[in-house]
């Protein structure tokens, strides 16, 4: 990215959002637009493809709080342009051609000329902190590939006890009709102007010596003799590839994992990008989740309830545990088998709560019609609702 593409382009604009997004409000742009124009879902779209580069451009600076403070302050800086004051033209402003502020005149002064400070090697090399982080000539040492997002759904059972699943991934990577060096034939040329360097030396006097990106090759030190048709000569290329991704046990619904290094690859040696997975998880016909606990709802009879017995109880992908139920036991009580959860980081299991649904029947022969009749005849002095009745008068 250049100096003059880092101070043009409106990345907020790009993202549509506001310039006081917060980073859910950024993340959440990034991925709706990156899932509407991700190359997989537009094959063949070259406008697409164009604007998921943009897209995933604009992630890369505003999705990084330190790359988009630098951004800020850049704009805040040159986003306008300068204005000078009255005299300076009919309308006390001026136009200028960034590409002459930030040095894009190989060899010359700016547009002031010898008067303008003597800043004659672009304004683009005194601030190269703020644009390049790190200054100029950072484009010609080896770079970190793009990191990539993507998603996958798992089931149930794969997100408790971990899942290895291919994962299709879309990113920039060395051209592979020309090996990434941009020209048709592989024989590209050393750039004349760096000589081979990827930036040129300017003098400012008083023994200062800047440096900025060189003009004609981008910063690559290279030229394409006959410019490849697939990267039109830049050596990059959007690449396809499916990867194997181990997704660890435990993983919850909507968690972001990070694989360092498996990202786009890098420039010129250095290293790859990071790939960010966000996990789906879809729901279980009988279990659910709470944390590294598994829930379950089980059924049990009046008569199991109110005399207490053993129940049965089915475990994920195990075999089944029974517990004890205590004479007495209330609709929606709550037990725990120990063990029987989701698999926590350190490598153990959370728990499964277990709760009691009492089931009311609805349809009974005359021998139990019978049993409960007298049962209520024999209950028939006590009264459940009389607290609450007690309770109300009170308040």
């Amino acid at each position: 990215m250049s100096t003059k593409d880092f101070v043009e382009k409106d990345y907020y604009k790009v993202l549509g959002v506001p310039k006081d997004a917060t980073e859910a409000e950024i993340k959440k742009a990034y991925r709706k637009l990156a899932r509407e124009f991700h190359p997989d879902a537009n094959k063949g779209d070259l406008k697409a493809e164009e604007r998921f580069k943009e897209i995933s451009e604009a992630n890369d600076v505003l999705g990084d709080p330190k790359r988009r403070k630098e951004y800020d302050e850049a704009r805040a800086l040159f986003g306008n342009g300068f204005r000078p004051g009255p005299g300076a033209g009919g309308n006390g402003s001026f136009n200028f051609d960034l590409g002459d502020l930030f040095g894009g005149r190989p060899g010359g002064g700016t547009q002031g000329g010898p008067g303008a400070g003597g800043l004659g090697g672009g304004l683009g090399d005194v601030f190269g902190g703020i644009f390049n982080r790190g200054g100029a000539g950072t484009r010609t040492q080896p770079r970190r590939g793009q990191d990539i997002e993507s998603e996958v759904t798992l089931s149930f059972t794969e997100a408790v006890d971990g899942a290895t699943v291919p994962l299709r991934m879309s990113s920039q990577a060395p051209c592979k009709a020309c090996s990434g060096t941009g020209d048709k034939n592989g024989t590209p040329r050393v750039c004349p102007t760096c000589v081979g360097t990827g930036q040129v030396s300017r003098g400012t006097g008083g023994g200062f010596s800047l440096t900025d990106p060189c003009v004609d090759c981008k910063g690559r030190g290279l030229i394409a003799q006959d410019p490849c048709e697939v990267c039109k000569g830049s050596g990059r290329a959007r690449s396809s590839r499916t990867m194997q991704v181990r997704i660890p046990a435990g993983v919850s619904d909507g968690q972001r994992i990070r694989l360092r290094g498996k990202g786009a690859p890098g420039e010129r040696g250095g290293p790859g990008g990071d790939l960010y997975v966000v996990v789906h998880v879809d729901a279980h016909p009988v279990f659910g989740r709470k944390g590294d606990n598994l829930t379950v709802t089980v059924p049990v009879t009046f008569t199991e309830a109110a005399l207490g017995g053993e129940v049965k109880v089915p475990t994920l992908g195990g075999p089944a545990v029974t517990l004890k139920l205590p004479a007495g036991t209330p609709n929606g009580r709550t037990m725990r088998a120990r063990g029987k959860g989701a698999v926590r980081k350190d490598g153990t299991r959370g728990d499964l709560l277990v709760t009691v649904e009492v089931v009311v029947p609805k349809d009974l022969d005359a021998p139990a019609r019978d049993a409960l009749e007298a049962y209520r005849k024999a209950t028939a002095d006590e009264d459940p609702r009389a607290e609450l009745f007690q309770a109300a008068k009170g308040a």
